[in-house]
């Protein structure tokens, strides 16, 4: 059996703490461990599982390293995505490369940013659906209501199948009110989770029959697919092709094989603030409180700080979110509605959408503190070992002063050693590059000046990360 991870999501619900660049699978938003870590962690704990195939966008590659590293989980492959199409597409990837390494493997299909407080029934869960799925089953988990859920699809329960499970007798859209209280009243409907297990072989052949045009452009996309570092990059051309729909859509409203087996878990997708509060611990209040929080006579709210005093007085059912570069404020009721925000900040082009004004990178980070017409300051961090791209600029002149750590500079055909408190200067057009050779991390500020101070503004002439043709429009060293 291998797990699939799918860690390609955008997470618009949990704006501002979510970003495109950093969306809510790489964020610990519940525990100290990131959605991923903990996806990854708990599947790697089923006996005999294989390592794990994680699905992610192109733009997420380096943080699915990371993040993957950083709990000592070494992956079968990491597959990139050009662009997002959806879970269909994912699952049929993934079948091709289970396919691809000479065996006819059982595939977990799973998301990368769900919770699940009782893994031990998960576990129990997925060895119930392992000898229907071996069977030629496509077996899908559907999670026991414990309230009449309207911001979930549904599950029909059909005839009793295997040791514990159930033909699907039909998937039902999200239910208004009363017919959700009808659902769970009746104990014949499960909430439709999104996870999923299945051969390979079965899943092909599935889709060859019910999502000819998704199966084709995946199979062109991955018999075209390019190795890079660590990654396994598809074919962009084929893969925009392909039509975004989800697995269900494509396959299981579809297919005659459709098994559910019930898990009862402690589940949440986590699909909002609201629901993030639900799980997350809240006082006797009803409040739950992160970071530098201060309240008085605030009941069933979440107020949460990323970077600076957060103080409310007489209010309830309030979403209270703090960034850097952007405040929420939302009725506990309309959480949900904070994708419809992030939409119209999307048309406005804004980069609140995109990017924390912290913004991760292979070698570590970069985090705007101050910008005018002609001027840009930077806090730069750079790992032990890591190095920037060699590069220049056309319009713009740097100053780097070290705070902490010792850096290793070239500029032209130079190299110098520049410790802390120390500062250097780099031209504009001059080749220069970064580099920390010690065992801290290096920290210094980056002062720009110059005519024009946009991110693309780099030309790239050496990269050990591989983005040389990978530029973006934040794409710092």
């Amino acid at each position: 059996m291998i797990p699939v991870i799918m860690a390609g999501g955008s997470g618009t619900r949990l704006w501002p703490l979510s970003r495109e660049l950093y969306p809510k699978q790489f964020l610990p938003l519940v525990e100290e461990r990131t959605m991923l870590q903990a996806t990854v962690a708990r599947v790697m704990e089923i006996a005999g599982i294989g390592s794990p195939v994680v699905i992610c966008h192109n733009e997420h590659r380096f943080l699915v390293r990371e993040q993957l590293a950083g709990i000592e989980v070494v992956p079968g492959a990491i597959i990139l995505e050009p662009l997002g199409r959806n879970t269909a597409p994912a699952a049929a990837v993934a079948a091709l490369q289970g396919l691809a390494d000479g065996d006819d493997p059982l595939l977990l299909l799973l998301p990368a940013d769900h919770l699940i407080r009782d893994e031990a029934a998960f576990r129990a869960a997925v060895r119930v659906g392992e000898p229907l799925a071996a069977a030629g089953g496509l077996v899908t988990f559907g999670i026991v209501p414990d309230r009449p859920e309207t911001g979930y699809g549904y599950i029909k329960k059909g005839e009793a199948v295997g040791d514990g499970g159930f033909r699907v007798e039909r998937f039902v859209e999200k239910p208004g009110p009363v017919t959700a209280r009808e659902y769970v009243d009746s104990g014949s409907y499960l909430w439709n989770s999104g996870m999923f297990l299945f051969k390979a072989s079965r899943l092909i052949s599935e889709m060859d029959q019910h999502a000819s045009l998704i199966m084709a452009a995946c199979r062109e996309a991955f018999a075209r697919r390019q190795s890079d570092l660590d990654f396994t990059r598809l074919a962009e051309a084929p893969f925009r092709e392909c039509p975004s729909d989800s697995l269900d859509y494509a396959v299981m409203e579809k297919t005659e094989a459709a098994v559910v087996v019930p898990l009862e878990c402690g589940w949440s997708d986590l699909g909002s603030w609201a629901s993030l509060q639900e799980v997350s611990g809240a006082d006797a209040a009803g409040n739950v409180l992160r970071g530098d929080v201060l309240v008085r006579d605030v009941s069933n709210s979440y107020l949460r700080s990323e970077s600076r005093l957060i103080t409310a007085i007489g209010v309830s059912d309030q979403i209270i979110v703090e960034t850097a570069d952007a405040v929420l404020v939302a009725d506990r009721s309309r959480s949900q509605e904070v994708k419809e925000i992030v939409e119209r900040l999307r048309r406005q082009k804004r980069t609140e959408v995109k990017t924390h004004r912290r913004v991760f990178r292979p070698w570590g980070s970069y985090e705007g503190l101050a910008m005018d017409s002609r001027y840009q300051v930077k806090h730069i961090v750079v790992k032990p070992g890591g190095r920037l791209s060699l590069q220049m600029h056309h319009h713009r002149a740097e100053h780097w002063v070290v705070v902490r750590g010792t850096a290793r500079v070239t500029v032209g055909e130079e190299a110098q050693m520049v410790s802390e408190n120390q500062s250097t200067y780099i031209p504009v057009g001059a080749k220069h590059r970064l580099e920390n050779p010690g065992v801290i991390d290096l920290e210094l500020i980056e002062i720009q000046t110059g005519s024009y101070l946009g991110e693309d503004d780099i030309v790239r002439l050496e990269d050990v990360y591989g983005r040389q043709d990978q530029q973006t429009t934040d794409d710092e060293g």
